[in-house]
Order: structure tokens, then sequence, then C-alpha cells
């Protein structure tokens, strides 16, 4: 792992070079640590039978996830030189949708049987083990590989050696569908904490695992994606010192074209008001500190409520909780931001009372409204059926903006004029 770290580093013709001086198996072991930029520099500059090689000594699921990265002419290549079973169980498992439970398994388990005894079960494990992927939790499988139980290497070691398989087994197993997304699995290790899950067909039929350290690559690129959307960008897997810059700036574009055309709103707001800011000029000094505030507390609210859903602490039928608690809080945030700059326009010479009574109350309310919005957009985004990420800052701050101008300019016309 250290040492891929190194090469990540390097130029990509320094990867090459590197890459040709390590022994076979280690550069297998390093390989799979690799990004996917070096990895495809190596492919174009190394023989074939190295490379065969390297992928002989993968485990399943990093083969198949190398597979995954590489074009479809390298990939049917590689599947037409592999071995008839093998070749068949590369196109299963490249079929499976992306993000799902069967993109992320592999087929390097120790399966026992139920009629076996301690000594029998921990002999299979010596004899197979070496080459599977984890051994610390074996499956319990009967004829037709339908699941019926699991057993811990630990189990095994301190029971007795003629206890049956059968008799000391788990049979209450935590499992996935290949059809699961990943997230769902994710939530599964996290909730149960889990070293490895079973995955399962239709029929209860085992076809694979998914371990701890494939679903911390998926939990790692879950919350990046999730940080990219908050931050009004589009998804990218691709490594930024690695992407291109029309590809960032196309990811980029999007949204920022999106955001600008929806703040000509509050420019249409300000300018139906121009006679007001005429008559009484201060008006204009405060609208950044207020249009600031509200986008922030919004984007305070929106931030906890999209990771509580991510973390499974808040679901769709939470959200009168979640309105109670956000009034509640802004209530008290915005008296206390009220009270404050009322004090500091004092301080600053404002004498007007009607001015800062103005500012007081268009604080409170914009407090109020932005954090009533941020607790409620993600949660009606993930009943939608949408990324509840979309409703973050960038966006949350600009329908904020249009609300606090609206309120300000309202009061304002009431109280000043």
């Amino acid at each position: 792992m250290d040492l891929a770290e190194i090469f990540d580093e390097l130029d990509p013709d320094e990867v090459v070079i590197l890459f040709r001086l390590l022994y076979k198996d280690q550069a297998a072991e390093v390989f799979s640590y690799l990004s996917t930029g070096r990895r495809k520099a190596i492919v174009s500059a190394i023989h074939v039978k190295l490379l065969e090689h390297i992928l002989d000594d993968l485990y399943f699921d990093d083969k198949i996830d190398f597979l995954e990265e590489m074009p479809a002419n390298f990939v049917k290549s590689l599947i037409a030189s592999a071995p008839p079973e093998e070749r068949k169980m590369i196109n299963q498992f490249l079929n499976y949708p992306d993000n799902s439970a069967g993109s992320l398994m592999t087929i390097e388990y120790v399966d026992l049987k139920k009629h076996m005894t301690v000594r029998q079960a921990l002999d299979r494990i010596k004899a197979v083990g070496v080459d599977k992927e984890t051994i610390y939790t074996c499956y319990v499988l009967d004829d037709t590989r339908r699941l019926e139980g699991i057993i811990s290497l630990r189990r095994l070691v301190l029971s007795d050696e003629d206890q049956r398989i059968g008799d000391i087994m788990t049979n209450d197993v935590v499992l996935a569908e290949a059809t699961d997304d990943q997230e769902e699995v994710a939530e599964m290790f996290r909730k149960y904490d889990l070293i490895a899950i079973p995955v399962v067909d239709a029929e209860t039929r085992l076809i694979g695992i998914i371990t701890i350290d494939d679903i911390m690559d998926v939990i790692d690129r879950e919350n990046t994606e999730d940080f990219q959307k908050m931050a009004a960008m589009e998804p990218s897997d691709e490594a930024y010192l690695e992407a291109g810059v029309f590809h960032l700036a196309r990811r980029r574009i999007v949204w920022l074209l999106v955001l600008m055309v929806s703040a000509t709103f509050t420019g249409g707001i300000i300018s139906r008001y121009t006679a007001l800011l005429g008559a009484v000029v201060a008006l204009a000094s405060f609208i950044p500190m207020l249009m600031d505030s509200g986008g922030n507390a919004g984007s305070q609210s929106s931030t906890l409520i999209i990771r509580g859903i991510a973390l499974g602490e808040i679901g769709l039928s939470d959200w009168p909780k979640v309105l109670w608690k956000e009034l509640r809080v802004s209530l008290l945030v915005g008296l206390g931001l009220g009270a404050v700059n009322a004090l500091r326009m004092v301080v600053i010479g404002q004498s007007d009372p009607a001015l800062i009574l103005t500012v007081g109350i268009t604080l409170v309310c914009t407090i109020v409204v932005a954090k009533m919005v941020g607790g409620a957009l993600p949660i009606a985004a993930k009943a939608l059926g949408m990324d509840p990420a979309i409703m973050a800052g960038p966006l949350i701050t600009t329908i904020v903006d249009a609300i606090a101008l609206i309120i300000f300019f309202s009061i304002a016309s009431a109280l000043v004029l």
C-alpha cells in the first residue's frame, strides 16, 4: 500500500520503469492498489505475459474492478485468453449493474457443510484458505449452494473438534442480494459491524461475498460524491490531479449556470424596490449581511440533515420532528443575532429606531425561513427519489437570498417609509 502511494506520486513514465523492477508477486500486489491512471500507463507499456501473471495473482473482485476500468477491446482480448470457467464468471460479474452488490462481491470465500466436524472444517480452511480473500467468516451451504448459516474462525478454534458445524453455526444471517444498491450494503456493514457480508440470488443461493475493504472504498466514493454535489459540481470518479482542465470545467459549469440564472430573481426583486432604496439609502448597506446570514443558516441546517439522512438517523417520517426542531433552533439563533446586530447598529451611530427594528425583524425572519428551508428540502429530495446532497449550500443560498430580500423590503416598506 505504501509503495503504491509512492507510485501514484511519480510521472507515468517513471511508474512503468520502476514497476518493471518489481518481483512478479510484489508487482501484482502493488498493482491492485494503484490509481486508474497509473494502471492504464502500466498496461500500455508492459508485455501481455507479465500482465496476465499480474491478473492471475489478483483477487477476483480486484480483477473485475480493473477490467471495468479498461477499454472494451482490451477487456475482450483478456477474457478470450482466460480459462472457460473463469471467462464465464468474469462475464457474469461484468453484467451486474454499476453500484450494485453484485458488482462489488468476490467468489473467494470458504464454504462448509453443516454435517462436517470442527476438525474437518479447520482442515478444509487450511487446504483452501490460502487463496481466499477472507477466512474469518465461513459460509455453511447445502448441496444446492443455498446459504444455511455462517460460522466465524474464532468459534471454530474455540469449539470442541468433534462438534458438528450445524450445531454451532449462526442461522440468523445478515445478507444482501446481488441487485441491492451498494449504499444499502454499506449501511448494513455500519449497522451490524460486519467484516464481510454474503450475497445471494433470488433463491438464497450464495453467489459471493463483500468484504470490509471493498465497502470502505464505496463509502469513500459516496462521501466524495456527496461533497461534490453539495458544492454544486457534477460528481466525477477521476482524481483531481489526473483530471483534465476541460473535464473539470465541464463538471462545474452546469450548476454554476443554473445558479447564475436563478440569481436573476434576486436582481429582479431589488429592481422592484429601487424607489425604496433611493428614499432610504441606508437600507442597501444591510442587504449583504442579511443575505449572507440567511445563506449560512440554511447551509448549516441542510448539512446536518443531509448527513443524518446518509447515516440513517433521519427518515422520511421524521420530517415533523425535523421542522419542529429547526423552528425552535432558528428562533433562538435569530433572536440572538438580531439583538447583537441591534447593539452593533447603535454602537456605529445608527439612531433610526424604525431602521434598527426593520433589520432586526428581517434578520429573525430570514434565519427562521432559512433553517426551515434547509431542513425541509433534503427530506423532500429524498421523498422524490433524488440525492439529498443536491439540496445543499449553493442551491439553498440562492433560494434564501430571494426570500430574505422579499421579507426585508416588505418590512421596510411598512416601517421605514
